[in-house]
């Protein structure tokens, strides 16, 4: 996989390249300087003159710090003070022992280095004040009531206890809040009575500590908030999925085997707990499993299984199960007696687990936990997050250098990007691919731009999709690439992007020679099919007809996707002659030994033109792949598609025929009569297309949504997929002979087929719910990704829902050994009632 292969290679560049400095700390000048500040960012800066032993080891971590920050959007720089005298910070005693926060020119705070004594410490200080407007400050439960009486109804409120501001627990704690401070009220204390009134015995013992209180659930100011206490020691990875318990149901309840159950806990290395109820106790049951969720919050997710439905097998002198976290873990049945018994049973076993996967966690990043993105391209912008270009490959440009740089002679390619944009990131190594590809090109330039950070420069570009990939020459105006964001597609495009286009031919030799593949044969790899525009010579000797104009211009814009010639000479009447055609005219040729096939040209609108270039270079009957389908689709006809493998191929070996007809090889009889069928013009209504199973696997799983099993190939189907989404299938049993398909596709036509399928129109969702860190910052709270401090009655409203159909369960009561047999529900629940909880999945 492509992420596998990134860690690979940065593996690699630190066992080799251990000497290069790849630190993001900046080295400002006077001038740079003075140009950050106006640019309205946040940024740490330290000023010196010299570098006495204690000063050099916190420049070790300011320069570490570098990298964690600048996710936060925060640069981190220094100033010589020795080469450059900035007014009012390189002056006085004090200047070895500061750095400065600003935010544009103001000064958020300053801090003495043995404040920010490691990377930690900057890190959570820095954040700390940076957000300093969201995050509340407490030291007596007084003042934590007040602040849950505001937040009832609205928030709910996360309270973190860290002993020594600075520490690695504050950093967990700031780096949370900056990504959940929207959504949550965020509180800090430092101990004393308020641990007291959280229900700890000693809060001398105690190092760190987070709870969770429930306040948005409350109804009314009488309500309490009740508080969930995360029991794990205090790091991001353990807050962020304690958080994501915090959301999940707190009930769940489900009607098939407890194997077969999966929820949000089985991705957070969470047990479930597994109650079995039957309809006649269900109410109490429900009652009484509530209680005992709220008791377990935090530590094991609990789901009420109704035994009495078909599809569950569960022994009946059972009454609970378990599954601790870990992939192929089995159920485990037993009999439950008492409440206590459980919560001692997984308060043991939280506790084993967390002595020994602790270390596990600490030397190892746990990847388990982010299975919850929604699928690769979002998972990438996690795993690619510390991308930097190759600078021997790729340029980075700034607004200082991009003028310069995209006016230089030659071709420079330019990515915009933005690192928070899941495409973005994914698109990276097919860039890198290509730069590699293409490095010894003389005349090709690969540079980037992050849009994030100069979004001055693709403002002033009109750049507004990510990734965009341009390429610019000198007096001309960019080219765009619209192509496939794969690493050959787009070395493709730069490559045959060097050759101007359209190719002026002044001779009928070199006319010729073009069309056959002579002329350019070395890009004849890159585009086998070639356009020639004929067009008659103006009145005026050296003059041309108007309509060549608009010619040129949808050239300019197809330059890169094919070779185009334009020839405007007197001889061109006798061409358009000799090829029945009117001027002006458009000649298009796959190659020497193919027929050249002569269409006439609308001269209308540019846009117009290219679309009808576009459409005449498709292939009469095409093998569909990945990369050419979206063209074929936008044709918006029904899909007559032929299925064939490699046992066709083998099978028909010996009458294999091989002819060039739109630029590709052919094989095979079946193929044979449907291009008679084309021939012929009996198929102009539909898309005959082939697909093979082996050059395009995705090909089988299309055929089985088709028809729900793959036949025997070769297998022709009728795709109607802009009148009802029906599939026909051509019998199996009978040869397919052109007479035979056009009856086939005849009864189709008449009503008097049956469908195969039926092409369901759902929508492709992800198959997780996607997890959005920014959407959380941004929906809860607009602008506050750009470090905007929002109120708290702006508390999100936001809250991810599955929809679990439930199916009507038909009574079963009476039975004996069912699901509690009253034992629980006499028991008070141990929480809120029943209209506090979270939305079931």
């Amino acid at each position: 996989m492509a992420w596998v292969c990134f860690i690979v290679f940065l593996l690699c560049i630190q066992e080799s390249c251990m000497t290069e400095d790849t630190s993001k700390l900046v080295e400002h000048s006077k001038a740079t300087f003075l140009q950050t500040l106006q640019s309205g960012k946040t940024s740490f800066v330290y000023f010196g003159n010299e570098v006495p032993p204690t000063v050099g080891l916190f420049l070790q971590h300011l320069k570490k710090s570098a990298d964690a920050l600048e996710d936060y959007g925060i640069s981190v720089a220094k100033v010589n003070c020795t080469k450059e005298r900035v007014p009012n910070y390189c002056t006085g005693e004090k200047v070895l022992t500061k750095v400065y926060l600003f935010r544009g020119p103001n000064v958020l705070k300053n801090f003495d280095i043995d404040t920010v004594f490691d990377v930690d410490a900057i890190v959570a200080h820095v954040l700390f004040a940076v957000l300093f407007d969201e995050v509340k400050y407490v030291q007596t439960p007084a003042e934590l009531l007040n602040i849950e009486r505001v937040a009832k109804g609205l928030a709910d409120v996360v309270l973190a206890y860290v002993q020594i501001l600075g520490l690695p627990e504050h950093r967990a704690v700031m780096e949370a809040m900056f990504v959940y401070g929207a959504k949550y009220q965020f509180v800090l204390t430092t101990g004393g009575s308020v641990l007291s009134h959280m229900g700890v015995d000693d809060p001398s013992s105690l190092q760190s500590g987070l709870w969770f209180l429930h306040c948005k659930g409350a109804e009314s100011h009488s309500d309490p908030c009740h508080h969930t206490v995360l029991k794990r020691p205090l790091t991001t990875l353990n807050i962020y999925a304690f958080l994501q318990l915090m959301e999940a149901p707190l009930l769940t309840e489900a009607q098939r085997d407890p194997s077969e159950v999966e929820t949000v806990h089985s991705h957070l290395r969470t047990p479930l707990l597994f109650l079995f109820t039957q309809a006649d106790t269900l109410a109490l049951d429900r009652e009484s499993a509530e209680g005992l969720a709220w008791r377990l919050r935090g530590e094991a997710g609990l789901v009420l299984i109704h035994r009495d439905s078909p599809g569950v097998k569960i022994p009946r002198e059972y009454n609970a199960a378990y599954r601790l976290p870990g992939e192929g873990s089995p159920v485990k049945y037993f009999t439950l007696k008492d409440t206590e018994e459980v919560v001692s049973l997984f308060r043991e076993q939280s506790l084993q687990d967390g002595e020994t996967k602790q270390e596990e966690e600490e030397e190892e990043e746990d990847w388990t936990v982010l299975d919850v993105l929604d699928d690769e391209v979002a998972e990438s912008v996690y795993r690619e997050r510390d991308w930097e270009p190759d600078v021997d490959l790729i340029s980075e440009l700034t607004a200082g250098t991009f003028n310069r740089a995209v006016n230089q002679s030659g071709h420079t390619v330019v990515l915009f990007f933005v690192r928070w944009d899941a495409v973005s990131m994914a698109f990276m190594q097919s860039y890198m691919e290509a730069a590699e590809e293409l490095e010894d090109v003389p005349d090709v330039r690969m540079t980037s731009v992050d849009c994030g950070e100069w979004t001055d420069v693709c403002s002033d570009g009109q750049v507004t999709a990510f990734p965009t990939v341009r390429v610019y020459r000198p007096g001309e105006l960019p080219q765009a690439y619209r192509g496939m964001l794969g690493a050959g597609s787009l070395s493709r495009f730069i490559l045959l992007a060097r050759v101007s286009s359209p190719a002026l031919l002044s001779s009928a030799e070199e006319t010729r020679s073009f069309l056959g593949g002579q002329l350019y044969r070395r890009n004849a790899d890159l585009s086998p099919v070639r356009v020639l525009g004929l067009f008659s010579s103006g009145q005026d000797p050296g003059t041309q007809s108007p309509g060549s104009a608009l010619f040129v211009e949808a050239a300019r814009l197809l330059r890169g996707e094919m070779m185009l010639g334009l020839f405007t000479d007197p001889q061109a009447e006798k061409w358009a002659e000799d090829y029945a055609v009117k001027l002006p005219a458009m000649l298009v040729s796959w190659g020497p030994r193919a027929p050249i096939q002569p269409c006439s040209l609308p001269m209308s609108t540019v846009e117009e033109l290219v679309s009808h270039i576009q459409r005449s270079v498709l292939e009469s009957f095409p093998e569909l792949t990945v990369e050419n389908l979206p063209a074929f689709l936008e044709l918006r006809k029904p899909l007559l598609l032929l299925f064939v493998g490699d046992e066709e191929e083998e099978e028909e070996e010996e009458e294999e025929e091989e002819e060039e007809e739109g630029g590709s090889r052919r094989r095979g009889v079946v193929r044979k009569e449907m291009r008679s069928l084309l021939s012929m013009g009996k198929l102009d209504s539909y898309l005959p297309c082939w697909i093979h199973t082996g050059r395009t696997p995705s090909g089988k799983a299309v055929l089985e949504s088709y028809l729900g099993s793959v036949p025997r190939l070769p297998a022709l189907v009728l795709s109607q997929l802009d009148s009802g989404g029906e599939v026909f299938l051509y019998p199996p049993e009978k040869p397919i002979l052109s007479e035979a398909v056009l009856e086939w596709l005849q009864r189709v036509d008449n009503k008097q087929e049956q469908p195969a399928g039926v092409i369901s129109d759902e929508a492709w969702a992800p198959s997780v719910p996607f997890y959005d860190f920014l959407s959380i910052m941004d929906e809860e709270a607009p602008g506050y990704a750009a470090q905007k401090a929002p109120r708290l009655k702006t508390g999100g409203k936001q809250q991810q829902q599955e929809e679990d159909a439930e199916e009507e369960v038909k009574g079963q009561g009476g039975e004996e050994g069912g699901a509690f047999e009253g034992t629980f529900h006499r028991e008070p629940p141990a929480g809120p009632p029943a209209h506090h909880q979270h939305p079931d999945l």
